[in-house]
């Protein structure tokens, strides 16, 4: 048996500053998606034409499910984004701290040969943006 990574699923507090958040690192996300009554349709699921889909709850959402949620203490998780050039790491990181989102690390040039950063979503999710150096 084979199995084959799928989707990410984010719990999220408040589903349309989420989305913003995802926006603003350059995700197409559809304005209707802000719209999208988690509690009556299900979850938003962001589909990329390539790699793997992000899923998006609301914390009220995964109460109610057989799941259950509690609030994790701490983080077990980061997403990190490709950005195609060093520049998009330093200016999506300078909009998200311009937009008020925490950034946990600067954007640098990393000793493995990246321009790295590390920002938090609105819900603590630590978020990394990288690009190859050229």
């Amino acid at each position: 048996m084979a199995v084959t990574p799928h989707n990410a699923d984010i719990v999220v507090k408040d589903l349309p500053r989420a989305l913003a958040f995802y926006r603003l690192l350059g995700l197409d996300i559809p304005a209707e998606a802000d719209a999208h009554d988690v509690g009556a349709h299900g979850p938003f699921n962001y589909e990329p034409a390539h790699g793997m889909a992000l899923g998006f709850f609301t914390e009220a959402v995964m109460a109610g499910s057989p799941m259950g949620w509690a609030e994790p203490v701490g983080s077990r998780i980061s997403l990190a984004f490709k950005c195609d050039t060093a520049a998009e790491v330093d200016a999506i990181c300078a909009a998200a701290a311009t937009a008020g989102h925490p950034v946990v690390m600067e954007p640098v040039d990393s000793p493995w040969g990246q321009r790295y950063a590390c920002l938090r979503d609105p819900d603590g999710t630590r978020v990394d943006l990288f690009a190859d150096k050229v």
